[in-house]
């Protein structure tokens, strides 16, 4: 795992090399080699100077998660982490030089090597990416990360790489002090042998461990830090909620670290890195956004035996906002893309979207003019049919309006080659019902795209009764082309995302017909770490659009619609006040011109307050737990899978990742006082809180959805 070797001017070089995995990472296995490595190269007395590197692409990648994942108390965390922080302190004060010649990726536990190293050089190239990403899954940097980082380049400049996890390329690391020198990686091994033999003697003890070290910038006690300090911790709080222990960790270990010696420090960092390892917000947030996001992205439920499909061109049919942002997207992605609209001067508004989101990419810097002229070539508007003869697959992106879909699927399947796909960007449409308007429905599934298309990460491929695996395999080769996350969905009204988290605004009007506080409601929806308050929410994807799904559904289900609690809300709102929401200035909130907004006051008159008000624990409670039985519905029915829920759940609606998503939440909170919260919540607020017998079943056996960890 560890190459040795040593030349004749003795210099050793340590090459990562851990060839039993994808790429090198840091397991009890490789630990092991290089603390044996690193102890071989201190105790040979014909050793003058280290080399610590990679033959791999990639230098060191981090950590591996399943060894995290595993531990379930502070001794194991300590028996895990511990020893790699010991190796590298040895490192640091073994009286000889050491330095890390980075060829590639250092995140993590590799830029920790790199930082316990007497200096840095890094290979000249922009797709190198170093940080220390820990708090991005719940956890800290436990090689002295957050001991090293702040010693070296300052409390104010390290804080940011650590409690955001921020990730820079080479120039950027130089600029910020991460590392000491940017070569040509042709000259990365000599350059570092270089500076071994004439300057490494002189460097072998790192300024922390000198007489009279100061801080940069200053250290936690003083005036500037402590004030920073001071703020960010309410900030923190602010932002988490408490929800996520990571940041709060973090910030912890670098104001009571920073003001002890470096070895006092690193003592608390392992102490504060045990109480993350172990916490079920971490395991929550590996789990999900780690592993089975993972999964999602490598299609892992696609099936086997369906040869991929490599996508060169795709047809767009509308080029409103769904239709040029997937036109966009596709185009992003080096497709070429056929924007088909019923005028030429609807598609050519189409493609302008995406010149404006170019345009804003080089107005950044972050595009050059060429590329982006490229870019905007690949996408041809059209009012013709036949431009679809050579696309791969044709997606429609037109109006909510059946009659309207089926019109461009019998237009677009006459001209479409026999083996493309045809898929809906309907949000509400069952696709089982819009498919019986095509001559191949084998071939027509539905894609479920969020908007904004270039911002949203999610898309659900939804199955119809006739949709076969291949095209379903084929659907799910395009979202992975355009390098979104999808998401399996069996078909059913409003589909998986849309239904369970429609339950977080309509339990919130639901709370508002009731005589619950708005503020009240605001307040515990902001609480509960969701994005926006779900009242706010409403009015930004528009009152307006929750009472045109309402009508659509009486229409629908006919005689057999059954009312809901929040649908007096919906129509009170819409058909009485004409409150439409943001775009309209006004809904459940007003609007100033200046873009602020307050709760409308005349909710008060509207919904008067009831007599006595619940805690906002008990509003959070069916906030969330609304969302969270929805999604356990849906499991029971077969239209999604535990973990395509999560996922869907945390990428399609903001659920709070340290809860896991809206299935691994009921894991966390435990099946059985899950089933028994509700099941006081639908003795109190009705049947929207009863559990399905699959759930119920699973908690009477002591189960749950996930195994442990």
């Amino acid at each position: 795992m560890i190459d040795y070797t040593i030349d004749a001017d003795g210099i050793c070089t340590l090459t990562w090399n851990v060839a039993d995995r994808p790429m090198n990472v840091l397991n009890l296995a490789s630990i092991a080699a290089f603390d044996a490595a690193v102890n071989r190269a201190i105790a040979d007395t014909a050793v003058k100077g280290v080399i610590v590197t990679s033959s791999r692409p990639e230098f060191v990648a981090g950590g591996d998660l399943d060894l995290i994942r595993r531990i379930r108390t502070a001794e194991e965390s300590m028996a895990s982490s511990g020893p790699f922080s010991r190796t590298l302190r040895t490192l640091e004060t073994s009286g000889k030089p050491f330095v890390a010649a980075i060829n590639g990726t250092a995140l993590g536990g590799g830029l920790e090597i790199c930082l316990a190293c007497h200096r840095r050089i890094v290979a000249d190239d922009a797709k190198i990416q170093l940080g220390v990403p820990e708090v991005t899954l719940g956890l800290l940097p436990a090689a002295g990360g957050t001991q090293r980082l702040p010693r070296m380049i300052g409390i104010k400049a390290a804080l940011p790489y650590l409690l955001e996890g921020r990730k820079v390329a080479p120039r950027k690391a130089l600029e910020d002090g991460l590392v000491d020198e940017v070569v040509p990686a042709a000259d990365l091994l000599a350059r570092a042998r270089a500076w071994l033999l004439a300057e490494g003697a002189r460097a072998i003890v790192k300024p922390w461990d000198a007489k009279g070290f100061k801080f940069p910038g200053g250290a936690p006690q003083t005036p500037g830090p402590t004030q920073m300090f001071f703020g960010m911790a309410g900030a923190l709080l602010g932002k988490t909620q408490g929800l996520y222990p990571a940041p709060e960790a973090i910030l912890a270990c670098v104001y009571d670290g920073c003001q002890v010696d470096i070895d006092a420090g690193l003592k608390i960092e392992q102490r504060q890195f045990a109480r993350l390892a172990t916490s079920a917000a971490t395991k929550n947030m590996i789990r999900t956004l780690f592993y089975s996001m993972g999964e999602a992205n490598r299609l892992a439920g696609r099936a086997r035996d369906v040869p991929r499909r490599e996508y060169k061109r795709v047809g767009v049919l509308g080029a409103g906002m769904m239709g040029a942002g997937v036109a966009y997207v596709s185009a992003q992605a080096g497709l070429q893309v056929v924007l088909l609209d019923t005028t030429a001067e609807a598609a050519a508004r189409g493609k302008d979207y995406s010149a404006k989101l170019l345009d804003a990419q080089v107005a950044k810097g972050r595009l050059t003019a060429d590329r982006r002229e490229r870019t905007l070539g690949l996408i041809e508007t059209t009012t013709d049919y036949a431009a679809l003869a050579d696309c791969q697959i044709v997606i429609e992106a037109v109006f909510e309006d059946r009659a309207v879909k089926a019109d461009v699927t019998r237009r677009a399947e006459a001209a479409m080659a026999p083996d493309a796909v045809f898929a809906s960007n309907t949000s509400t449409l069952p696709i089982t019902g819009l498919a019986r308007e095509s001559s191949r429905p084998a071939q027509f599934v539905g894609l479920h795209f969020f908007s904004p298309v270039e911002k949203m990460p999610l898309v659900e491929v939804i199955r119809g009764e006739a949709t076969s695996e291949a095209t379903i395999a084929h659907a799910l080769d395009y979202v992975k082309a355009i390098r979104k996350t999808p998401i399996v969905v069996n078909d059913c009204p409003a589909f998986y995302a849309n239904r369970a988290f429609g339950m977080f605004p309509y339990e919130a009007m639901t709370m508002l017909a009731e005589g619950v506080n708005p503020h009240l409601i605001e307040n515990a929806g902001r609480m509960a770490g969701m994005p926006m308050p779900p009242l706010a929410l409403i009015d930004e994807f528009s009152v307006e659009l929750l009472y045109k799904a309402l009508r659509q559904r009486r229409i629908d289900d006919g005689a057999a619609y059954r009312e809901q609690p929040q649908d007096e809300v919906l129509v009170t709102m819409v058909e009485k006040l004409g409150r439409l929401g943001r775009k309209a200035g006004q809904g459940f909130y007003d609007y100033s011109p200046e873009g602020k907004r307050t709760l409308w006051p005349g909710l008060g008159e509207l919904y008067p307050r009831a007599g006595e008000q619940p805690t906002v624990d008990d509003v959070r409670r069916r906030l969330m737990y609304s969302q969270s039985l929805e999604a356990a519905r849906c499991l029971a029915e077969g239209v999604v899978s535990a973990r395509d829920a999560d996922v869907g759940s945390l990428l399609g609606w903001g659920f709070p990742a340290a809860l896991g998503g809206a299935i691994s939440y009921i894991d966390t909170v435990g099946a059985a006082t899950f089933v028994a919260e509700c099941d006081q919540l639908a003795r109190r607020h009705g049947e929207r809180f009863e559990v399905p017998q699959a759930l119920r079943d699973m908690a009477a056996r002591g189960e749950r959805y996930f195994a442990e960890g």
